[in-house]
């Protein structure tokens, strides 16, 4: 098998940070993948809310290599087209009047850590540096990203962490309201937890921490980089909820699988950026910046919105008929096409077992199956995934 003689290959030269199952990935159209043996899996991963059109999009393919001949990477030290085209469509459709262009989610959440501690400094003075984040909370794997994440396992061996973060309980008003001091510059949330278990934020926790932001002057930060650019439905998670924050930091799906990142803000907060403050080498480049304008196009043009709402609701609906008739599955939660499975049980061996059957599934803590897959799924192949997923739960 090819596969068994990549998989050494890997483990003698890569480093081991991943808890990797045992699949080399060769090639994908569609929802579908297969690997170096040819085995075909029906992916509900999407490259973890990455691949918003699937793979092997013919429009997206030929836009990468039409720019690719043009130019690949300039310098942030000039403009480029690509860059400005996907700058005023992001605009255009969000409440945002400015964007920064980066390659991750991760670095759009550093940037955001620090556009509110200049905004704090700037309005309230040099105390205001304090954010509050939440419990069970995600923002990736950096040093500043990695201190709001509201998860210790994450932490772990990493002390001294970044000075200025303190953690409340999602959903809870309350939690947020006591931590709030005249040290407090701004409050990052995201509207669905991902790596926490995919949990919604509530609309009326939403609507008051928005109210206490406003009050005080302190800028309101969503993390959309799971649950944005149409996972929930519309173009924004804030949309689908209708209360919008100050900043915004974006990723994963906003490239379709290539990499690119943004933290966008409103124009009080933009303000406290100056040239020379922040930046990025291939932030903003013109093969990343086509890629994002393809997606973005593809979203708010060709329907995918809709169909990301139907399938959302039709795969919501099976996966709750799986609740009704297995104990095992102890609640159904999410939005759109972000969904989980809280199980009694460990997830692990029901997510491997998937696998073998042909469904990639991936988990979002220990007890919760994940189910992000890329946004032109049909209702055929949700069918498809949950008759794999109770075939597996019948025999548990």
């Amino acid at each position: 098998m090819l596969q068994g003689q990549w998989i050494k290959r890997g483990e003698k030269v890569i480093m081991n940070t991943y808890s990797r199952f045992p699949i080399v990935l060769n090639e994908g159209k569609g929802t579908l993948v297969r690997d170096v043996d040819g085995k075909e899996y029906l992916d509900f991963v999407g490259g973890i809310a990455v691949n918003t059109l699937g793979y092997g999009d013919e429009e997206l393919t030929e836009a990468l290599y039409d720019q690719m001949k043009k130019m690949m990477h300039c310098s942030n030290l000039y403009w480029n087209m690509p860059g400005i085209e996907v700058a005023e469509i992001l605009i255009e459709n969000s409440v945002f009047d400015k964007v920064f262009f980066c390659n991750s989610g991760a670095e759009a959440i550093e940037g955001c850590i620090k556009l509110a501690r200049k905004y704090g400094k700037m309005v309230h003075g040099e105390h205001c540096y304090e954010i509050i984040t939440m419990k069970q909370s995600f923002h990736g794997r950096t040093m500043g990203a990695i201190t709001a994440t509201g998860q210790e396992k994450y932490q772990k061996d990493l002390n001294p962490l970044l000075e200025g973060i303190v953690y409340a309980k999602f959903n809870d008003y309350e939690s947020v309201k006591d931590l709030v001091s005249e040290k407090t510059c701004a409050i990052l949330l995201e509207p669905v937890q991902g790596e926490g278990g995919i949990r919604p934020a509530q609309r009326e926790f939403l609507k008051k921490i928005r109210e206490l932001c406003t009050e005080k002057d302190i800028l309101l930060i969503y993390d959309e980089v799971q649950c944005g650019i149409g996972r929930t439905g519309n173009l924004f998670a804030y949309q689908t909820y209708e209360i919008p924050p100050d900043a915004i930091a974006l990723a994963k799906g906003l490239g379709g699988g290539f990499p690119i990142g943004a933290m966008m803000a409103v124009e009080k907060a933009v303000l406290a950026l100056k040239p020379g403050d922040h930046a990025s080498t291939f932030g903003g480049n013109p093969l990343a910046c086509t890629a994002a304008k393809v997606i973005l196009n593809a979203l708010l043009k060709q329907g995918i919105l809709k169909n990301v709402k139907e399938q959302g609701e039709y795969l919501r609906e099976k996966l709750e008929n799986l609740k009704e008739k297995y104990d095992l599955v102890s609640e159904v939660r999410g939005i759109g096409l972000i969904q989980g499975v809280e199980l009694s049980v460990p997830a692990g061996n029901i997510i491997n077992a998937c696998i073998e059957k042909g469904l990639l599934l991936v988990g979002a803590g220990t007890n919760v199956i994940r189910f992000v897959p890329p946004l032109i799924v049909s209702k055929a192949e949700i069918d498809k995934a949950v008759n794999i997923l109770e075939e597996t739960l019948k025999e548990v």
